[in-house]
């Protein structure tokens, strides 16, 4: 079983369809089709259910891309190890961050380590949280920024734990108040964060804690578009409270939340297991540095 036919039919899956995949792969269509069907021929399976321009992973296909992804990951660890052992080049960090608290969080992250290895390539990917963690245990992200808690499947490195507050326009009856509890807003529509954000979980849980499901009426991957929505008075949002001191805007409050609080816990994930090459240690040392309490707030829960 060739490995190119097993990346170019993971490819095909991650990406939605072949032409997709094709271009992700530097490749031709009817290249990645041919390899995809030399898999099925070998493995005498059909994988993938042709239904016009669509295509959806059989039984046999579900099994096949679950274990060609850790086969993938597995091989991309081995290339990396062997680079570090020949000493080729200075390395690349494959790193991915959340789009909400990143500029934030990790600007002067990045000018200290880039003082420190000029090197060092940075290959950096922008998404959400959980599009970051599927990204990770597939091998295509040495490290990535996840808010906690996270899976069994990762080791993590804590940095900065941040309430969330409510954002509400300023002319809200409500934003006199010194704080807010969260079923004080029941009724209030909810700006919340695009799917793959790992942010709506912790706002729906705090919800279902207080007993209703939130009235959802805009959704949105941009933290300063989900304030502006605020300020229209579209309904109340909720955001990390150093982003907020970071964006203050004339026409919203920022008020914190009780019963219950809620907190934003940036952390950095790997693969449990998994290889992490030299550049990704140094950004994971450095995060010990510049965040010691941090680290130090999940003591004794930190993978390894």
């Amino acid at each position: 079983m060739e490995i190119r036919y097993l990346r170019a039919f993971v490819e095909v899956v991650r990406e939605g369809g072949f032409s997709r995949a094709a271009r992700r792969l530097h490749l031709t269509q009817s290249a990645v089709s041919k390899a995809v069907k030399q898999l099925e021929e070998e493995l005498q399976l059909p994988l993938l259910d042709r239904v016009g321009h669509q295509s959806r992973l059989t039984e046999a296909g579900k099994l096949v891309f679950q274990k060609a992804e850790a086969i993938l990951a597995q091989g991309d660890d081995l290339q990396s190890e062997l680079r570090e052992l020949r000493g080729l080049g200075s390395g690349t960090l494959r790193l991915g961050l959340p789009a909400i608290g990143s500029s934030t969080l990790f600007g002067r992250w990045f000018a200290v380590y880039r003082s420190r290895f000029p090197g060092i390539h940075i290959q950096l990917g922008e998404y959400g949280s959980k599009t970051l963690e599927k990204m990770v245990l597939a091998g295509e992200l040495d490290l990535a920024g996840s808010l906690l808690p996270v899976s069994t499947e990762f080791a993590w490195q804590p940095v900065r734990r941040e309430p969330i507050d409510v954002i509400l326009s300023a002319q809200h009856p409500l934003a006199n108040r010194r704080q807010i509890a969260f079923k004080s807003l029941a009724a209030e529509p909810f700006i919340l964060y695009a799917p793959g954000f790992a942010l709506n979980p912790i706002i729906r849980g705090a919800c279902q804690q207080c007993g209703f499901e939130p009235k959802v009426v805009a959704e949105s991957s941009q933290v300063e578009f989900v304030i502006e929505l605020a300020a229209a008075k579209m309904g109340v949002a909720f955001v990390p409270r150093m982003v907020a001191e970071q964006r203050a805007h004339p026409l919203v409050k920022c008020l914190p939340l009780a019963q219950p609080k809620i907190h934003w816990h940036m952390a950095l994930i790997w693969r449990r297991g998994g290889y992490l090459p030299a550049a990704a240690k140094a950004w994971l040392a450095l995060a010990g540095e510049l965040f010691p309490s941090g680290r130090d707030s999940a003591a004794g829960k930190k993978g390894s």
